[in-house]
This record gives C-alpha cells, structure tokens and sequence, in this order.
C-alpha cells in the first residue's frame, strides 16, 4: 500500500489559515510553539500558573492579531515570539497577584541585602539585553530564558543552526561589554 506523505505547513501558511478563523491551523500552531513559549514564560515569571496564564493570553493575542502578520516583515515565529514577550511583560507587571501554587515549604527567600543584589544584577543583564540586535537578543532570551537548546532555537526561528551559533557568541560577547562598561 502506498502512503502518501504531505508536508508539514510552513508557519506563514499557519497564521494566514488562523488569520481566516481556522481552528485547526491554530491549534498546529500551539503544538509548535506552546513549548518554547512556556519555557520563556516560566524563566521570567518564576511561578507556573502565572507562566500558563501568560501563554495562554500570548496565543489569544495570536488568535486575535494573526491578520495583522505582513510576511514581507519577516518570519512568524519571532513575530509570534515578540506577540509572547508582550504577553509575559504584561502578567510580570500584574506582580501584586498572590502565586498560584502556595509553598507547601519554609520559605528559602533571599535575605533584603541578597535580594536588592540580585535585583540590581538582573536589571542590569535586562538593560543590557535591550541593548542588543534584535536578532541577537531573541537568540539568548530563547536559550537562557526559554531553555532551549541552539538546535531548537534555530527550528523555533527558522534559520541555520550556524546563524544560531554566530548570533548567540556576537550576543554573549556585546553583552559581556554592555555589562563590563557599566562596572567601570
């Protein structure tokens, strides 16, 4: 018997599919990118059903927005990507919410000293981050905060895994002065 094998739909075809209100191509969509998504969501946030709730508005946002995509602008996935980081700023800023999931343990919070530390670290590596080319920091934030490996990160974006490499050393490297210049 002889299986005929159809290809994938490429992401472009996928959010014009949505954009008409197919169910079924979203949903493919999901499947593709809800993983990534929550990864970036959970590294952020820090707590998971915060991160869930971020996903799922950041694929309401899609649903609603995906007319809005112009292919000649670019690739879906870093448009659904900043559609994502939209998503999550937004639920970071809405901290006065409790945690979804109560501490069932003592808590192993960092002192104030610790935490004001870690606060200015982190602030600075964000400002930094924002210093980047776009095409360098979407890179990182993928790997470091989506957790994702440099192959998933090229499927995810669709580009040669060389591209990953070279975009992922050229970050670490801008980012490394961003941060030195700031100490002196």
């Amino acid at each position: 018997m002889l299986r005929v094998v159809t290809p994938e739909p490429s992401d472009e075809e996928l959010i014009e599919r949505v954009a008409n209100g197919d169910h079924d191509a979203f949903g493919d969509l999901y499947q593709r990118y809800a993983r990534p998504v929550l990864g970036l969501a959970l590294r952020r946030l820090g707590d998971r059903g915060r991160a869930e709730d971020a996903t799922q508005e950041a694929f309401a946002s899609v649903w609603r927005s995906a007319g809005s995509y112009r292919r000649e602008r670019g690739m879906v996935a870093p448009w659904l990507y900043t559609v994502a980081r939209n998503a999550i700023a937004d639920r970071g800023r809405a901290k006065n919410e409790p945690p979804m999931e109560p501490g069932d343990s003592v808590s192993d919070e960092l002192g104030p000293d610790e935490q004001a530390e870690q606060s200015w670290v982190s602030y600075r590596v964000h400002v930094a981050l924002d210093a980047l080319p776009e095409s360098e920091r979407t890179v990182l934030e993928l790997a470091y905060y989506g957790g994702l490996s440099q192959s998933e990160v090229a499927s995810f974006l669709n580009i040669p895994l060389g591209t990953v490499k070279t975009r992922t050393r050229s970050g670490l490297r801008r980012l490394a002065e961003e941060l030195e210049g700031e100490l002196e």
